[in-house]
């Protein structure tokens, strides 16, 4: 599947797979990269000793390397540890880049900025981002309110009417390739796909988690900050997260700040359930393409089947198309 994409990024298929904090480590990544697309280890809040671990799991292999924007401009001295990897890309999300673009820049890595309102997409061209990702709110884990379809071809018409060189990627409820192949008419470059990857053999998904979510459908996802208020992370007003509903995040939501007053008793709670896997408790990231998804098959496989069926997709628009 060649398109602009593939050939600045020197891929075979236009998927970049989304560096999922805590889910996207370097074996996923690689074989992602290996498969045909863009792997990405998911930096996240800055654990510099996991993010080298990640990328020593993939040497050998050419992986990028995401980070959330806002918190790095608390530690940005990991931006050079990062860089210094030879990241294939560097994805930051969630925050103005501007400050980091010029070291990204020289040290000769395309930057990939993750954008949720048309606003932001302009503050991304502005800084000289190479790669826009467009991130709809059907997208799992954080985001906000624009939707896919409508936010898609708004930003490529902003690229077009600046006659930038940048290119675009969809991202938010892309799971198959029907939702690949909408992607592309919608004017995009390629996909940044998350929640599909995030249920693969390759992620870092407690077993009984991912069982969970195998059965669940799109309309047991739900948008709060229930997660990020047991945390203690201090994310930014405008973000909240996509997660599968379960009786933990049903108890809270909507009572952020009764949740607040007894956070230490509830917070060891919720990060035991993590270790142990409790699906009652523990949080699932994943998007409303979550009731796309039966099945937690090889990375390598979910990447040929999303290029197949797109190709057949397209295929078919075409033959209606020529009548």
């Amino acid at each position: 599947m060649k398109t602009r994409l593939t050939e600045a990024l020197g891929i075979a298929c236009p998927v970049i797979q989304a560096p999922m904090a805590f889910a996207a480590g370097g074996a996923l990544a690689s074989v992602v990269t290996d498969a045909g697309g863009l792997g990405m280890i998911g930096g996240a809040y800055g654990d510099a000793a996991w993010i080298n671990q990640q990328f020593d799991i993939a040497a050998g292999t050419r992986a990028g390397c995401g980070l959330i924007t806002w918190k790095l401009a608390q530690q940005p001295h990991l931006l050079d540890q990062v860089l210094a990897r030879d990241p294939a890309a560097l994805f930051l999300s969630f925050g103005n880049p501007a400050p980091f673009a010029p070291a990204v820049r020289d040290a000769g890595v395309p930057l990939i900025c993750q954008v949720q309102t048309l606003r932001d997409a302009r503050q991304a061209l502005d800084c000289g981002a190479d790669i826009v990702v467009a991130q709809g709110a059907d997208a799992g884990g954080h985001g906000e309110a624009r939707g896919t379809f409508a936010l898609v071809p708004e930003i490529a018409d902003e690229i077009a009417r600046r006659n930038s060189k940048a290119l675009l990627c969809a991202a938010g409820g892309i799971t198959d390739g029907r939702g690949l192949a909408a992607a592309l008419m919608l004017g995009a470059d390629g996909a940044v796909i998350g929640t599909r990857f995030w249920a693969s053999r390759e992620a870092l998904v407690h077993p009984r988690i991912l069982a969970r979510a195998l059965s669940a459908t799109g309309d047991d996802t739900i948008r709060t900050r229930v997660v990020d208020v047991v945390r203690g992370f201090d994310w930014p007003g405008r973000y909240n997260g996509r997660v599968l509903r379960n009786p933990f995040i049903r108890k809270w939501h909507g009572s952020e700040d009764a949740l607040k007053l007894g956070t230490g008793a509830e917070a060891a709670q919720w990060a035991a359930a993590q270790d142990a896997g409790d699906p009652d408790v523990a949080t699932a990231f994943a998007g409303e393409g979550i009731g796309l998804i039966r099945s937690a098959p090889p990375a390598g496989e979910i990447l040929a089947s999303l290029a197949a069926d797109a190709q057949r997709c397209l295929a078919a628009a075409a033959s209606v198309a020529g009548g």
